[in-house]
Order: structure tokens, then C-alpha cells, then sequence
């Protein structure tokens, strides 16, 4: 071993141990590399997944050199990866907001707001909204700032968001319902001010306050329950009822309501309120015109005609017998052209007042125009009731009616009776051969009655020869089927026909559907022509689908006697399975009459019917007395507005409410709706605008020939309602 006092070995050594120390701290230093390294690796996969977890991008902004860099994540197939780009603002962003962000940002810079945050719109095929928050991250020895960072985010879809918040808030506030909304337990938690308006009580008088506190006396607390369970068991009402403002008064409301959840899933149920008690009223006077005359305040012409169907319904069920008097003032001319008009409208008043005292209340007395009254019996027994009333009634009449003071006028009545079944089976029968009978009485001197017999109308002869003919034209061949097409108005195509019955006879020449139909009725032959019509629109109409017509539905109108047969829903099934046609395919309509005619075996009719799968509709809707609440309790899908209803829309203002009505409540109660015998185009427009299904008539096109129908039907799908030929000429 050397000496160590040897300068050179000491050198040596110390070289050496330098050496290792040395690589010690080296190794020790690229350790600490090595785990800064790692760590550094850490938190960057860190912020990766942090941006690609939130949707936000980390973003530099310098100041000084007006650049700015953007962190951002990118999906690939195997990874997600970390991106940087350099980005130029006046090229990146809106131009409408590069000025607003700059400006925004040079406020932050000189302290006069203390953070940076701004929403803007980038540029591209797809511009987006973002939101940018940033801070200084970087300032030099002068605490000037160097260098702005933050996180930006993609905020289209909030600020979509909140602008359709903004409208709803916005249109809930210029409604001009009230809009409520109340919590699980009907506590009020908001309300617009068409609500205060409406009901007279503020916001803050009933947020936080249960419902009830509208609640009025006009339905007992089991309604409202009743209601109130509805709408949480089905999540949505509507219907009409009574409540009470702020200051006690009632007022009648349309309500919609429907249950919504909130935020935390708890339901919340809103409710929109109209108030219709003026609507109501006016709807009841104009109700009132339509149905009563003014002078008299008797009914009309029109009410006359309902309430004898009525009585026909009723007769024919209960196997009664009506009379119908037709009474004429004799010579009430020359006491208007003697006393005025003012004298001979208070004398019709004091007329109808005896003339109601003498049959009594219960009976109905009607002026149909002028000095002619209607008075119609129910529950006769025979002729000689309906000659005894008037008797009463001329008897009535030899005491003086008192007009005017000091004016005794004496009147005297003609008057002609025709009775129900002998002498007619609708209202238009039985009032015309009273009006014939009535004539008899004048030519006979006036002042007395007479009974209608068919030597005073020769429309008797008449119609026996027709009953004669309908019972050969099965035979002959004579009859045929048109087709009026039902329009689809909410898809523009045509989605049905109904089948129409016409009958050429070689003696009588073309006979009208309303002279024979009833004289099938009352001989029975409806039971055979029926099944023939039923026959033969399934097989028009299964020809129709093997020419590619499939999506059609064909009505097929079905008589009182058809449905009291105890094996209709069997032919109907029968008729089916021959034809091939699917019972989907064939509607039955049915007039109001002849469900109310026996109710409670009708149904049953009908339920049978239904269990085919084929459709019902109530044709003529209105012109009978059921209502939509006994609808209810029907298996029907369609009920088809009558023509009476459509004529005078949209002009006349009471049609006009009647068939908006009717298609609003028929729309509640799930009911398809149908319009009859539109006309023209502003009857459509109208229609359509009330959301009526689908519309019939001659505007679309009048009824025609199978094969004229399928031609219109083809035209209509290849050109559609743009290129709608002029109907040709029904057959």
C-alpha cells in the first residue's frame, strides 16, 4: 500500500470519491427527474380526463402578443388524447364578438372587474355558443399582467334553454288565461296575472294557499275531490265548472289541466283557466233566438220540429199516438191592415197565451210564422182526444181577446189535425197534412177543424204505388249504390266513402232516397234492401283494396230495424268473411233516433258490433236529442256533425258555436268528428281551423258511380288538394 501522505495518491483518491459523489447525485437526481416526471405525466392525465369528463378546454391567453393556445381532448379509437393549438381570435370568433370579448378582457386587465368572463359564438359551419372564465395566472415585477388562463365551455344548448325559458315566461305572462300551478297537495306555488285579473285575488294572496279557496257553492267539496282524484290518477282534466272570484261572485270556467314533474320529480299540476260565463250567456240568448220566437217567446219553427222528433222517438217506442194541430187566425189580415201592426202583434201575444192555457203546460204550442200556430199532443189515446182539444180551443176563443185597451177583438181559429203513425212518421208529414187539413177547414167556412184523410192528398195514391214497386226491385235489379268521399283534413286525403242507396225504377223513373227509405221502413223491406246495400259496399270495396285502395274505410248506413234484429252482428260478420274485406274497413253509422229507440238493447247491438272490429258512428248528430255524456257510455268512434249545423258557417255565428262545440267536446271524449254537407270552401276552411276531422259534401264532391268514386280517389292520391278536379255530376 502507498504512503498516504503521497500528493498524488491523495489526489487520486480524492478524484475518486468526487467521482462517486457525483454519481450518487446524479443518480439521486435523475430519480427526482424520474418521479417529477411521473408526476407531471399524473396530474396532465389528470386534467386530460378532467376536460374530457366536464366538456371544457383549458385555455392561455398573452397579453402582450395577442395569442392565445387551447388545451383540448380528443377521442380516439384506442385513447383519449391531449391536444394544444394556437388559435387567432378575429378568426375563431364571431365577428359581431371579437370587439365585445377584447373589450371585455382589456376590463379585467385594468382591474375594473375581478375575474374575466364573457359569452361569445365561434365561426365555422357550426357556430357554437361558449363561455370563457378566466384570471391572471402570470404577472411581472410590475404587476402587469402576463398571461390570462382559463376554461372554456360549450354552452349552446343552456343559453337554447334559457331563451325558451325567457318565451315561456314571456307568453305565460301575456296569456290571457289564468295559469295556475299548484303542488301534490293543490297548494298554490305560482300564478300569472291573468289570474289575478280573472279571479281577483294577487299572487301573493294564494302562493302557498290550497285551491279550495276557489271553490264555489255551486258544486258540493265531492265534485272538486272527484275532479281532483281524476287529474292525479290520469295526469290530465278537462271540463267545465263553477268558481268563485275574490270579491264572493261565481263565474263559470273551461279548465285544462295537466300534471308536470318538477325538478326534485315531484308532480306539479297546471291548470289553465278560461272564463266562459259570458261566452255561456251569450251562447244560451243566441240559443234562445234560434229557437223561440221573440214576439211570443212560443218555440219556433225549428224548436216545433225538434221537440215533435222527439215525441216521434218516444211514440214509436212507447207504441203512442200524437195528434198535431195546425191552427190559423181567420181573417187576421184585416185587423192588422184595420188596427196596425203594433195592435195585431199584441193580439198574436194574447193568442199564444189562451191558446197555452187551453192545452194546458205540458203540451207544446209553437208559432211557426205569422198567425199560424202548432200545437202537438202527446199520449192520445184516439182521434176523438185530438177533435175534443179542438173543440176546447175554438170554445177558447169565443171570449174576446183584450189586445188593447178599449179594443175587443174577437178571434176565431181554423185548425187541421193529423195524428202520428196514421198519417205520417216525421215531422214534415204530420205538419203538412195538418197545414193540408187546416186548408180543408177554411174552405169549409172557418171556425171549425178538420182531420186529415187521403182523399185531401193524393200523395197517398202515390206512395202506395212506390210501396208496390220497392217490393220487386231486388228482383228487377233497379238498385245501386253511389259513393261520397269522406275528406282526411289533417293529412289532405281522402280516408273514406259512405255508401248511398239509389233506386231507378222503370215505372216511376229516379225516386229520391227520402221517398222510399221510410216506405222501406215501415213495410220491412229495409231488413233485405239493407243486407243488400251492406253486401254490396263490402264488395265494391274489397274490390277497391285488390286495386291497391287499402287504406279506405266504407260507411254503410244501418235502420232502426236492422239493429233490433237479434242477428245483425251476425249478417254483418257473415257479409265480412264472404267478402274478404276486414272488418276495419266498414263503418255502421246510426242515427241519433235509433239508439235512443230502445237504449239499453242498443247498446248491446253495439257492443257486438264492435267485438268484429267494425267502427260505429252516429250520423246526423244533432239533430236528435242524445247528448256526448250518454255517447259515453257507447262503443262509438265517429259522430258526423248534421248538415243543418254546417250551412250557416262560418257566417252565422250561432252554427258556427254549435259545430265548434260539438267538435270540442267530441274531440274530449275521444270521438273522431265528421262534417256533413259542406258546401264550399270557406265551410272547409272553417272546419279546419276547428280542428274537425274530416268533412263530406259537395265542395269535395258530390256522391257518384264506383267507378267514377276510385277515379276521384287515384286523382286525389297522385295530384293531391292543389289539383282538385271539378266534381263531376252525381249519378
Amino acid at each position: 500500500m502507498g504512503d498516504l501522505s503521497d500528493p498524488r495518491l491523495m489526489l487520486a483518491l480524492g478524484i475518486a470519491l468526487a467521482a462517486c459523489a457525483l454519481f450518487v447525485h446524479t443518480r439521486l437526481r435523475l430519480r427526482r427527474m424520474r418521479a417529477d416526471m411521473d408526476i407531471l405525466r399524473e396530474r396532465t392525465e389528470r386534467l386530460k380526463m378532467a376536460l374530457w369528463a366536464s366538456g371544457e378546454r383549458y385555455w392561455e391567453y398573452d397579453p402582450a402578443t395577442h395569442t392565445a393556445r387551447v388545451l383540448e381532448t380528443e377521442t380516439a379509437p384506442a385513447a383519449i388524447l391531449l391536444q394544444e393549438r394556437q388559435i387567432a381570435l378575429d378568426t375563431s370568433l364571431h365577428p359581431d364578438d371579437v370587439d365585445i370579448a377584447l373589450q371585455r378582457l382589456a376590463d379585467y386587465l385594468a382591474g375594473r372587474v375581478r375575474t374575466f368572463e364573457c359569452d361569445m359564438r365561434t365561426t365555422g359551419d357550426d357556430p357554437r355558443w361558449i363561455r370563457l372564465r378566466g384570471r391572471a395566472i402570470e404577472v411581472d415585477a410590475a404587476q402587469q399582467v402576463r398571461k390570462v388562463a382559463g376554461t372554456v365551455v360549450d354552452v349552446t344548448r343552456l343559453r337554447r334553454e334559457d331563451r325558451d325559458r325567457r318565451i315561456a315566461a314571456e307568453v305565460l305572462r301575456s296569456m290571457n288565461e289564468a295559469v295556475s300551478v299548484v303542488d301534490a297537495g293543490f297548494d298554490f306555488v305560482t300564478v300569472n296575472p291573468a289570474f289575478s285579473r280573472i279571479t281577483g285575488f294577487a299572487a301573493e294572496d294564494v302562493i302557498g294557499r290550497n285551491a279550495r279557496m276557489l271553490d264555489s257553492r255551486q258544486h258540493d267539496a265531492a265534485f272538486y275531490d272527484h275532479i281532483r282524484r281524476e287529474l292525479v290518477r290520469n295526469r290530465r282534466w278537462s271540463g267545465e265548472m263553477w268558481q268563485r272570484r275574490n270579491d264572493g261572485e261565481e263565474f263559470l270556467c273551461a279548465i285544462e289541466a295537466a300534471a308536470v314533474a318538477s325538478d326534485d320529480g315531484a308532480p306539479l299540476y297546471v291548470t289553465v283557466l278560461n272564463d266562459i260565463t259570458q261566452q255561456k250567456r251569450a251562447e244560451q240568448e243566441l240559443r234562445y233566438l234560434a229557437s223561440f220566437d221573440t214576439l211570443t217567446d212560443l218555440p219556433n219553427r225549428a224548436l216545433l220540429s225538434e221537440r215533435l222528433s222527439r215525441a216521434i222517438v218516444r211514440a214509436r217506442r212507447e207504441r203512442g199516438r200524437i195528434a198535431v194541430l195546425f191552427l190559423d187566425l181567420d181573417r187576421f189580415k184585416d185587423i192588422n191592415d184595420s188596427f196596425g201592426h203594433a195592435t195585431g202583434d199584441r193580439l198574436l201575444r194574447a193568442v199564444a197565451r189562451r191558446l197555452q192555457e187551453t192545452v194546458g203546460p205540458h203540451q207544446t204550442v209553437a208559432r211557426l210564422s205569422g198567425d199560424e200556430f202548432t200545437i202537438v199532443l202527446e199520449n192520445i189515446e184516439t182521434a176523438q182526444d185530438a177533435e175534443q182539444v179542438a173543440r176546447d180551443i175554438i170554445a177558447a176563443f169565443e171570449a174576446p181577446l183584450l189586445p188593447d185597451r178599449g179594443h175587443e177583438i174577437k178571434m176565431s181559429p181554423s185548425i187541421g189535425i193529423s195524428l202520428y203513425p196514421e198519417h205520417g212518421q216525421t215531422p214534415t208529414e204530420l205538419l203538412k197534412r195538418a197545414d193540408t187539413a187546416m186548408y180543408q177547414a177554411k174552405n169549409a167556412g172557418r171556425r171549425t177543424f178538420m182531420r186529415y184523410d187521403e182523399v185531401m192528398d193524393a200523395s197517398t195514391r202515390e206512395r202506395a204505388l212506390l210501396s208496390n214497386a220497392l217490393r220487386k226491385v231486388l228482383d228487377r235489379g233497379e238498385l245501386r249504390l253511389a259513393f261520397q268521399p269522406r275528406l282526411d283534413l289533417a293529412r289532405s286525403r281522402i280516408g273514406g266513402v259512405e255508401a248511398l242507396l239509389r233506386w231507378h225504377s222503370d215505372e216511376h223513373g229516379e225516386i229520391a232516397p227520402d221517398d222510399f227509405i221510410p216506405l222501406a221502413e215501415e213495410s220491412g223491406l229495409i231488413l233485405e234492401i239493407g243486407d243488400w246495400v251492406l253486401r254490396e259496399a263490402c264488395r265494391v270495396m274489397q274490390r277497391w283494396r285488390q286495386q291497391g285502395i287499402s287504406d279506405l274505410r266504407v260507411s254503410v248506413n244501418v235502420s232502426m230495424l236492422q239493429l233490433n234484429r237479434g242477428d245483425f252482428p251476425d249478417v254483418v260478420r257473415h257479409v265480412l268473411e264472404d267478402t274478404g274485406m276486414p272488418a276495419s274497413a266498414l263503418e255502421l253509422e246510426l242515427t241519433e233516433s235509433v239508439l235512443m229507440a230502445d237504449a239499453e238493447q242498443n247498446a248491446r247491438h253495439l257492443r257486438a258490433l264492435r267485438a268484429l272490429g267494425v267502427s260505429l258512428a252516429i250520423d246526423d248528430f244533432g239533430t236528435g236529442y242524445s247528448s256526448l255524456a250518454y255517447l259515453r257510455r257507447l262503443p262509438i268512434q265517429t259522430i258526423k256533425i248534421d248538415k243543418s249545423f254546417v250551412d250557416g258557417v262560418p257566417e252565422n255565428a250561432e252554427d258556427a258555436a254549435i259545430a265548434g262545440t260539438v267538435i270540442s267536446m267530441g274531440h274530449s271524449l275521444g270521438l273522431k268528428v265528421v262534417a256533413e254537407g259542406v258546401e264550399n270552401e270557406a265551410q272547409a276552411t272553417f272546419l279546419a281551423e276547428q280542428q274537425c276531422d274530416e268533412v263530406q259534401g259537395f265542395w269535395l264532391s258530390p256522391p257518384l258511380d264506383a267507378q267514377a268514386t276510385l277515379a276521384l280517389i287515384r286523382h286525389w292520391a297522385a295530384t293531391g288538394p292543389a289539383a282538385r278536379p271539378a266534381p263531376p255530376l252525381p249519378p
